[in-house]
């Protein structure tokens, strides 16, 4: 069960890590530092449940089908350094003390790219070899970004509520961002499948045959429930703010958060059952 649980755990991570990066979209000196008070506490939280979940597993000495005890301990220490880096960050915006903010905020961020990459490296089984790792890597970037940025950008509109004469303009480079990023992850996840198919080796283009084989239908609901709905909420939330009308762009960014973890999460148990990054 260590390994089942473990992929699920990734899905806090990757919104940590994702959800930072988030933060720098909105012109920090044009926006209420209220919004990255709240939304840094969120991903805070999420940085730490990750560090407190990887720590619990370790405890319990890991298993023979998943990440051993000592790598788990590892990731659970890259989740709580980059948590501490978070947690000064955070500090800072109650003081004036711009260049402690800003190496906070890089330490955090490549902390939690480190733990991201690492954590999810654990998840890989033996014998997938160096385009296995790079599939592995590139799927939970992509799939942190869109976690951080469908998030970010949906804590970002309820801030038009607490300032009424904030252009609408930063959300629309949110959603902006957001609509690349999903792009690019339907192209990572395209990779995933067919790196390891054509480049791999006799485990990776194994685990591939088994995903078309006996796992199709939930690869096809992954895709259309995840990314592809995705992209229609986001779509519809840009024609929105062209009114513009930062209430029901926000309405549908909630709908956008909830397809996103049904993708997210439908993809934390295929790799579960095949191995293959999505």
């Amino acid at each position: 069960m260590t390994r089942f649980a473990a992929c699920f755990i990734l899905v806090f991570g990757e919104l940590a890590w994702g959800g930072i990066f988030a933060l720098a979209i909105p012109p920090f000196f044009k926006v209420e530092r209220g919004f990255y008070k709240s939304s840094a506490s969120v991903y805070l939280a999420a940085s730490i449940t990750t560090a407190v979940g990887l720590a619990l597993l370790a405890s319990r000495g890991g298993a023979p089908a998943g990440p051993g005890a000592g790598s788990l301990w590892t990731a659970a220490a890259l989740w709580t350094l980059a948590s501490a880096a978070v947690a000064v960050y955070l500090y800072t915006l109650w003081t004036e003390n711009g260049l402690l903010r800003s190496r906070a905020y890089a330490l955090g961020l490549g902390l939690g790219l480190a733990a991201l990459i690492f954590n999810v490296t654990l998840l890989m089984p033996p014998g997938f070899g160096a385009v296995g790792a790079v599939a592995y890597a590139l799927t939970a970037i992509t799939s942190a970004l869109v976690l951080g940025l469908v998030s970010g950008a949906m804590l970002f509109g309820h801030w038009y509520l607490i300032d009424l004469d904030m252009p609408v303009d930063y959300l629309r480079t949110h959603v902006r961002v957001l609509a690349m990023v999903l792009i690019a992850d339907l192209v990572a996840l395209g990779l995933a499948i067919a790196l390891p198919a054509m480049l791999g080796n006799a485990v990776a283009a194994a685990a591939v045959h088994d995903l078309f084989a006996s796992h199709l239908g939930l690869l096809a609901v992954r895709l259309i429930l995840g990314p592809i709905a995705t992209i229609i909420l986001v779509w519809m939330c840009w024609q929105t703010l062209k009114i513009p009308q930062t209430m029901a762009a926000t309405g549908l960014l909630y709908i956008a958060v909830m397809s996103v973890l049904v993708g997210e999460m439908l993809g934390r148990f295929i790799l579960f059952r095949t191995a293959i990054p999505l």
